[in-house]
């Protein structure tokens, strides 16, 4: 996608959300920034000097996705409303009416697989659950990965570490 395609796609996130009188700031900056370094974020929305700029992770950009593209413009567009900075019962009110409306899936967090990407990212670490088998990729050493005994997985079940060379992922 161009620059200019994406821009296009902020403008029209930004008309679906007036027209149903969501009150998204009139002070964002038409132009969409791409970040190059950004890889476990898909967008960012920052407010310097008055003026909200939206930050679109370039490896989106470049999957030619539109409809994932809009979906994460949309997400941070609603972030550009009072009181919406965060992801708070307003913010959600205002994502359930343009899901309603236009057919997003906007959530709090997305990850590649929701958004139908491929996820490209390596993998150093996989946390496998020793109850239901659950692995869980991680791409940097961490809490969990130095710790696996201090966590539990979603159904309870205990962690541990393996190394993503010796271990199939999925």
């Amino acid at each position: 996608m161009t620059q200019r395609d994406i821009d296009q796609l902020l403008a029209a996130v930004l008309e679906q959300a007036r027209a149903l009188k969501i009150p998204v700031s009139p002070r964002v900056d038409p132009h969409v920034r791409l970040n190059r370094r950004a890889r476990n974020r898909f967008g960012c929305c920052i407010l310097r000097d008055g003026v909200y700029t939206i930050e679109l992770s370039a490896h989106l950009a470049e999957a030619g996705a539109p409809e994932a593209v809009s979906q994460v413009l949309a997400h941070e567009a609603l972030h550009t409303c009072y009181g919406c900075s965060n992801h708070g019962r307003r913010w959600r009110g205002y994502a359930d009416r343009m899901n309603a409306a236009w057919g997003y899936h906007i959530r709090r967090t997305d990850d590649f697989e929701r958004l139908g990407l491929a996820d490209d990212r390596p993998v150093r670490y996989v946390v496998v659950c020793q109850r239901c088998g659950r692995k869980i990729p991680r791409m940097k050493r961490s809490l969990l990965v130095d710790h696996p005994e201090r966590y539990r997985c979603k159904c309870g079940g205990a962690l541990r570490v393996e190394d993503a060379a010796q271990t199939a992922l999925f």
